[in-house]
């Protein structure tokens, strides 16, 4: 096995990448540790121990056993005896509060361009999210076109290549889009979280609720005409309920951010059309109806 100390800082850096992406979090022991073993051997000796400490209370007159101590004697003995050790608390992750989600409002207000919003995500550092991602991944393709996609958050190819809709994923979007006539450069493409949560899992209410502001400002500043809303998470996002991308798909419904409202229309995720090809027929169906509404 190599060990850390025999790698080059690149390669220990594209290594921790590689964990990071795989959904790693801690980091274990070198050496492996046989916790059965562990478990038997502590057995054994706080069974031996209250053994001894049986026999010794056996051997003691019955006026020196605890049961026998009353009064100022048990008093006594109880104020003698040895506090017990401190068991430590293991630190915990700082949880974001109100403050944060204040100033995340207060860094998108302050913007007054997307290249201003962006430059006020990076340097944001009041998510947990932010700490395990490589890359903030904003906002790509063209603010003038009036049509605006968002996804619900950066996968590992996004985080990796700081782009929304990277590898595979990208892939099927941009086969969706070449269907209708379009294509990434001629829309802008977005996620609701700039940052990709730890092993791809759905990030949580709080830090939902502190990147909310950043992708409301972004709306507000691309001012689209129509929005292409992907999958679960965003859906849900934006149209509230706990409705499933298939219950609120092919509808159009006004989304309200700030002063601006746009007509949004929900379809279902490219990663939903990778993982059940049947399901491109429902998303061909959306995508006609959205592409219908751009013409009109």
């Amino acid at each position: 096995m190599i060990s850390s100390n025999d790698m080059s800082p690149a390669e220990l850096a594209a290594l921790l990448h590689f964990h990071a992406e795989a959904g790693v979090e801690w980091l274990l022991e070198e050496a492996p540790v046989d916790r059965f073993a562990e478990f038997s051997a502590a057995k054994a000796a706080r069974g031996n121990g209250m053994g001894q400490a049986l026999q010794k209370t056996q051997d003691l007159p019955a006026s020196d056993t605890p049961r026998a101590r009353t009064g100022r004697d048990a008093g006594h003995a109880a104020g003698n005896r040895t506090p017990a050790a401190a068991v430590p608390i293991a630190p915990q992750m700082a949880i974001p509060d109100e403050q944060a989600i204040a100033e995340a409002r207060q860094a998108a207000q302050s913007a007054g361009s997307l290249g201003e919003l962006k430059a006020a995500i990076e340097a944001f550092s009041h998510c947990n999210l932010r700490n395990s991602a490589r890359n903030t991944v904003f906002a790509d393709g063209d603010p003038a076109s009036g049509i605006m996609i968002i996804g619900p958050m950066p996968n590992g190819d996004d985080d990796r290549d700081g782009a929304p809709f990277s590898g595979k994923q990208g892939q099927m979007l941009d086969r969706m889009l070449a269907a209708i006539g379009l294509d990434r450069s001629t829309v802008l493409l977005s996620n609701v979280i700039p940052w990709r949560p730890p092993g791809n899992r759905v990030p949580s209410p709080r830090e939902t609720d502190i990147c909310r502001p950043f992708i409301e400002r972004q709306i507000a500043l691309a001012q689209p005409k129509h929005l292409l809303i992907l999958g679960n998470f965003a859906g849900r996002f934006f149209f509230g309920g706990n409705e499933t991308i298939h219950q609120v798909r092919g509808t159009w419904r006004d989304i309200k951010t700030g002063d601006t409202t746009v007509p949004a229309l929900a379809t279902l995720h490219p990663q939903d059309l990778l993982s059940a090809p049947a399901s491109k027929r429902m998303a061909w169906q959306d995508l006609l109806a959205f592409k219908a509404r751009l013409l009109g």
